[in-house]
């Protein structure tokens, strides 16, 4: 009888009924699903943060092009002032420019090999070292350093050593000698 009268309440209580069994079914599963919502936080951030970098990569890939552009100007404008290390005869005709130009004497010119830095992990360039002696007076000295400082090829001077050229009293009061060891900045 038991069963019987269970049987005509639910009978009675259809939608008390369809609701509870609903409810029970909705625990089931939200306790079976519990153990996946850290991962779906996990991949949902994931995918947050790869929906940000890509909206970052619109906005700025816009004016990629143009930058593009400048960086490629400005790379052969660097490479058009380098040298090549195995073009010895051309990269001294540029200390003999500067020679003509200033007015200043190369005593002595040297490439030197053991100098010569090559390139580090990652770099296209490298120094290509010169021992360089000039002979002139004060302003033709200046003017010989501030060409090669500021001139057609990227120039670091390492070492810089003046001294008075000639031996009679007329010559010390006129004339320097600047002995230096640079580098200029060239290709392998």
């Amino acid at each position: 009888m038991a069963a019987e009268s269970l049987v005509a309440t639910l009978k009675a209580n259809p939608i008390s009924v369809a609701c509870g069994a609903l409810t029970l079914t909705l625990a089931v599963g939200i306790y079976l699903r519990s153990g996946r919502v850290p991962e779906g936080e996990a991949l949902l951030d994931q995918k947050a943060t790869l929906g940000e970098r890509i909206d970052a990569n619109l906005k700025n890939g816009v004016q990629l092009a143009d930058q593009f552009a400048a960086i490629s100007a400005s790379r052969k404008e660097i490479e058009s002032r380098l040298i090549r290390s195995d073009e010895i005869a051309k990269n001294l005709q540029f200390f003999y420019k500067l020679e003509a130009e200033t007015g200043a004497k190369l005593v002595d010119l040297r490439q030197s090999t053991t100098g010569n830095k090559g390139p580090k992990t990652g770099t296209f360039y490298r120094g290509v070292a010169y021992t360089v002696s000039v002979r002139g007076d004060y302003v033709r000295i200046l003017d010989f350093l501030r060409r090669l400082e500021s001139g057609q090829r990227f120039c670091r001077i390492n070492t810089a050593a003046v001294g008075v050229s000639g031996d009679s009293e007329q010559a010390r009061g006129n004339e320097l000698t600047i002995n230096l060891n640079l580098e200029l900045l060239g290709l392998p």
